[in-house]
């Protein structure tokens, strides 16, 4: 039996496309395997939001050319945001890659098919795409020249395709769109994410939906009452802030202030009370001062988030960010600042999770890792407990004993 590997990196949406390039891989008689030297056929599903991304992708690409030189009869493959209109002088840069196809798109070796190839063994928690492309452009970011304009799918569809995957043993759901909140609006009928979020919220066997990732100057007060009066939609939001300054959002082309954002975050947490926040943070953009990387901190300080996502910027090429400025920030200010932030965000999240000693959370089991049970709670809280039973895919009643910044541990 031919063996197939896919190597990935990057968002969620890549996770649940290569889950896909593997279930129609499967279906064509491939056998999944850990080990790339052992494959028939490699795929590279590749991530360029950040340098740090795109050097690990390219670092593989090199590692795999004595791979192909010593099995010249293997197919590589290279998929994501790494791949753009310009194949030919990828082709002339990577000639030891066959084929490569863009992002969410379907292999070229491989017959069309209208068909979703979706896992057939899914995990109890999935992703689910709803729609592709962004239409937003913020100057810094490359996902809208790679994965195009925003494209939605229909709600009937991606509801089938909820059911299926429940029907075949999963438990929750996370629907993926570069912005969530523009979903539907290039539809017939212009149906939006509370819709759809109502629609899949009746479907039988289904415990648990997520949604990510919100855009704050697009995010409704229809879809904030929806997460408030919908029972499996999970007190959850991913709301990236990106930055604590208001020259610095417009200069990143973000389309709201933070006294915007401030009031959204106000409004979620009056509808939803035990909602838990999550946010994106990059530092060092181009002319960031120490008082505007001040004003981010202060943010951070102030909203208390459950996570964070820092990140130094690093320019790409072809965004506005990339032509209009100058990348005027020193790498070793970038990384200190990165530092300071990651570390005012540990001692927030220790104070939130401390909160949890003593109590009993109710968490969906995913799997086991190291020996110990995993799941996490509504709130997307990591917990580990340990038990000799088998419980993937059960909701499981968790007593915390020992917390953490990233995790929790208790017993069952």
């Amino acid at each position: 039996m031919p063996k197939y590997h896919i190597w990935t990196i990057g968002c969620q949406m890549n996770k649940a496309e290569s889950e896909r390039l593997a279930s129609r891989f499967e279906e064509l008689g491939y056998e999944a395997t850990d080990k790339a030297d052992e494959a028939d056929l490699i795929v590279l599903n590749s991530c360029v939001v950040r340098q740090s991304a795109e050097n690990r992708v390219l670092n593989k690409l090199a590692a795999l050319k004595s791979l192909k030189k010593a099995r010249p009869d293997t197919v590589l493959a290279l998929t994501g945001c790494l791949v753009n209109a310009d194949t030919d002088r990828l082709h002339r840069s990577y000639p030891h890659v066959d084929h490569f196809f863009k992002a969410g798109g379907s292999p070229p070796w491989l017959e069309k098919t209208d068909t979703l190839s979706i896992p057939h063994h899914p995990s109890p928690a999935v992703f689910v795409t709803i729609s592709q492309g962004c239409d937003n452009f913020c100057s810094y970011c490359i996902v809208p020249y790679r994965r195009g304009r925003e494209r939605s799918r229909p709600i009937s569809e991606i509801a089938g395709e909820v059911r299926e995957l429940v029907s075949r043993g999963a438990k929750e759901v996370t629907l993926l769109g570069q912005n969530v909140d523009s979903y539907g609006h290039d539809l017939p009928d212009r149906p939006d994410l509370a819709d759809l979020l109502a629609e899949i919220n009746k479907i039988d066997g289904l415990v648990r939906l997520r949604f990510l990732t919100n855009h704050p100057k697009d995010m409704s007060l229809k879809l904030i009452e929806a997460i408030a009066g919908l029972d499996k939609v999970c007190e959850q939001i991913s709301l990236p802030v990106q930055a604590g300054s208001d020259g610095i959002l417009t200069a990143m082309r973000r389309g709201y202030t933070v006294a915007q954002y401030r009031e959204l975050v106000t409004q979620i947490r009056e509808k939803v009370p035990a909602v838990a926040l999550s946010t994106d943070v990059i530092v060092g953009f181009p002319s960031e001062t120490e008082n505007q990387f001040r004003q981010t901190l202060d943010l951070l300080s102030e909203i208390k988030f459950d996570t964070v996502h820092i990140a130094a910027y690093s320019p790409r090429t072809g965004t506005a960010a990339a032509r209009e400025f100058e990348d005027d920030i020193p790498s070793a200010e970038k990384k200190e600042r990165l530092n300071k932030a990651e570390r005012l965000q540990e001692q927030i999240q220790t104070e939130i999770n401390a909160r949890l000693m003593g109590k009993t959370v109710e968490i969906l089991v995913e799997g086991r890792n190291r020996g110990k049970w995993y799941g996490r709670t509504r709130t997307d809280k990591l917990v580990f407990f340990s038990s000799g039973n088998d419980y993937p895919g059960q909701l499981a009643k968790i007593r915390i004993e020992k917390t953490s910044p990233w995790s929790l541990q208790g017993k069952i």
